[in-house]
């Protein structure tokens, strides 16, 4: 994998010529073609209805403005209506015989792959929970060895941890593993000396020293957990199909209790698959790459999918942040295929537990979308890698577009309110009486809610179909009235969610860079304190939206009514739903039930189990300073696992400064920068263990 300099002209001499040829999927033609139909004739159709109300009188600024508004936004919203009910067809009849999951096996290239038959699991961490982190890692061992074949995976921890307390924990927490399941040699780990270019920096390293180990690459988040039988899955179906190079399992979310997470949880249970279901049918091999929970062919991987370095300044220049997109576009270009295995099972991750945690996850990930504007023109991707990209920016630029067209729909209706009718013109003495198109712009409204709730329903009736299945949801009628209470609940978080991320979308244009800081997993109940702190503009942007509107236009302001009730209510809504107990009461309920807390499966199971113990396990320890480092078997650990390498005599001052520090002052008076550097070097980590031990014999902590 090798680094570049510039946008489109380097990535396209990065490519070879030589390119995979690549068999047709089945039936593209005419899927790709019924689906783009579909969804341009339902965009062209509203588009007609609320054009027929504007232009009997000509057409004002503000009236073409709302009409390009709205043209974009119905046009989202139907390719997200007609990928469900495309979705919700193929599940009812059946599955789709044209997917990765169902064509039959296809004849290697006379070359074949000389590659070791080996997969690696990878998982790049970032200053996480070691405890969640690991008992993670357990249950897919565990799930890995009740398949029996094990053997085929090995497994690398790829820490980029900067927290020095957490460091030594991982390293702690590895070995522990190792032991228990007698997997020295098969179970890997390392931390980077340094953080270059985050997670892509950290797969790219590993490529380049390890990679030529494995045919198969399954890359993991911190959070992923996924079953034995899904990792053996997907490497059979890779070496069923030589010319795949990718293929993306859906991650279902699991795990979290709080009542946020809970709804999220039911939610993408219930209406998740018929999305990957209809994806995947119009998509075929032409997919897209999530990032994580999938299975990567590793030589046309490290061969075409080195990434560049932006010019420019951060957001839009520099590391390109969601390197996934930009990886799967790569990889179609060199020719290969490109999967969604919308059937493969036991696929899990977790969500962020809070609205306001979910919100600053969506501020990273719309820095990287929106960094994508930089690469969609690049020479040599395919229209459907384009339209993944446009897609990912559209996912956010959504909202600034749907709060301009509320913004300009108030602003035409002020505008109405302010206009005189004239009843009589010239010498006619009958009146000529206004048109009214309230019948077309409720239509209008009416079809465009439809699509928006309409896969709620699918996926109701899919699961009435399956009524196998309606027992794991909590039966017919907490099933409904779950579907019922999680679309209020859609409603009311989705205005501050639209002025989130609108905020977010004009910070990034305005060149303001967020970074890549670690996500926040754990539970946690939010204080007033810090909801105000987050939500109280966007409850002040409410009331003011709604004295404006009720006092200058009150026809609109009913219309207006759900929005200002998500804003005005985002406090307590977003209160509320970071509750454990109550997501808790409502499990006991019956409500928000999913199958994965009905039944879980083994390695949902394992996690939990594991992560009781290892919670345990950890409560009251000490930081790396004052415990890790005085532990013998823990320091002899870290030491081992260090670089030995030659240390300037400069630097070796600096350390010494800090030990004085350290002696004088303290460890509370270290930075955990300062902590690192400390136990990074060799010769100083053994001065610790020393002054640590005769520390303690004189009756002091240091």
């Amino acid at each position: 994998m090798r680094k570049r300099n510039k946008t489109s002209v380097l990535i396209d001499r990065h490519m070879t010529s030589q390119q995979v040829k690549v068999k047709s999927a089945p039936s593209r033609l005419w899927r790709r073609t019924l689906f783009f139909s579909l969804v341009v004739l339902t965009t062209l159709l509203a588009m007609f209805m609320i054009t027929s109300a504007f232009f009997q009188n000509g057409l004002t600024p503000q009236e073409t403005v709302l009409l390009i508004l709205y043209a974009m936004l119905i046009l989202w919203v139907s390719t997200s209506f007609w990928t469900a009910l495309i979705g919700f067809a193929v599940l009812l009849l059946g599955g789709d015989p044209g997917s990765i999951g169902r064509m039959p096996p296809r004849p290697a290239p006379e070359e074949g792959d000389k590659s070791p038959a080996c997969t690696a699991l990878v998982m790049p961490i970032y200053n996480e929970d070691p405890a969640r982190v690991f008992s993670g890692l357990r249950a897919i061992y565990q799930s890995l060895l009740e398949t029996g074949r094990a053997d085929e995976f090995e497994l690398f921890i790829l820490s980029d941890t900067r927290d020095p307390d957490t460091w030594m924990q991982e390293e702690s927490h590895w070995y522990r593993m190792c032991c228990d399941f007698a997997a020295h040699g098969r179970i890997f780990y390392r931390n980077r000396e340094k953080n270059l270019s985050r997670k892509s920096g950290n797969i790219e390293e590993f490529c380049k020293r390890w990679g030529g180990r494995y045919r198969y690459m399954i890359v993991l988040d911190a959070d992923s957990v996924m079953g034995g039988g899904a990792l053996t899955r997907m490497v059979d179906l890779m070496d069923a199909h030589p010319q795949v190079a990718l293929i993306q399992s859906p991650p279902l979310p699991v795990n979290q209790r709080s009542l946020f997470a809970r709804i999220l949880q039911f939610g993408s249970s219930l209406y998740g698959d018929m999305f990957a279901a209809g994806s995947s049918w119009w998509q075929l091999s032409d997919s897209n790459y999530w990032g994580h929970n999938a299975i990567i062919r590793m030589q046309p991987f490290v061969k075409h999918c080195g990434l560049p370095k932006l010019p420019g300044r951060e957001p839009f220049g520099g590391e390109i942040f969601s390197h996934d997109f930009v990886e799967a576009a790569l990889l179609r270009k060199a020719g290969w295929e490109v999967w969604l295995g919308y059937d493969i099972q036991e696929s899990y991750e977790e969500l962020p537990p809070t609205l306001i945690d979910y919100a600053k996850r969506d501020r990273r990930w719309c820095q990287g979308n929106l960094q994508h504007l930089r690469m969609i023109t690049a020479r040599g991707f395919s229209g459907l890698s384009r339209l993944h990209m446009l897609m990912g920016i559209m996912s956010y630029v959504s909202s600034p577009l749907w709060l301009l067209f509320l913004l300009f729909t108030g602003l035409e209706a002020y505008v109405q309110t302010q206009t005189v009718p004239v009843y009589f013109f010239g010498d006619n003495i009958f009146p000529v009486w206004p048109e009214s198109y309230t019948v077309e712009m409720t239509t209008v409204l009416l079809v465009t809610l439809l699509m928006l709730f309409a896969p709620k329903v699918f996926g109701l009736f899919l699961l009435f179909v399956r009524h196998d299945k309606v027992k794991a949801y909590g039966g017919y009628l907490r099933v409904t009235l779950s579907v019922v209470l999680e679309s209020i609940f859609s409603m009311l978080t989705a205005p501050a969610l639209m002025l989130y991320q609108s905020k977010f979308v004009v910070a990034i244009l305005l060149r303001r860079s967020v970074g890549w800081p670690p996500q926040n997993r754990g539970e946690h109940r939010l204080g007033f304190g810090e909801a105000v702190l987050a939500h109280g503009g966007q409850t002040l942007t409410g009331l003011v939206a709604g004295y404006l509107s009720y006092t200058y236009i009150p026809n609109f302001f009913w219309w207006f009514i759900p929005v200002l009730t998500g804003l005005i209510l985002v406090i307590p809504v977003s209160i509320i739903s970071s509750s454990t107990s109550l997501g808790q009461l409502t499990r006991r309920m019956g409500l928000f039930l999913t199958p994965e807390e009905y039944a879980p499966s083994d390695v949902i199971r394992y996690l939990k189990e594991n992560l009781s113990r290892l919670e345990a396990e950890q409560e009251g320890g000490d930081d790396a300073i004052s415990g890790g480092v005085r532990d013998p078997a823990a320091c002899s650990l870290h030491l081992a696992l260090l670089p030995h390498r030659p240390v300037r005599k400069r630097f070796r001052h600096e350390l010494k400064a800090l030990l004085y520090k350290l002696v004088e002052e303290g460890p509370e008076r270290l930075s955990s920068q300062d902590k690192r550097t400390l136990i990074s070097d060799p010769e100083t980590l053994m001065r610790l263990h020393n002054l640590a031990w005769s520390s303690r014999k004189d009756g002091n902590t240091v």
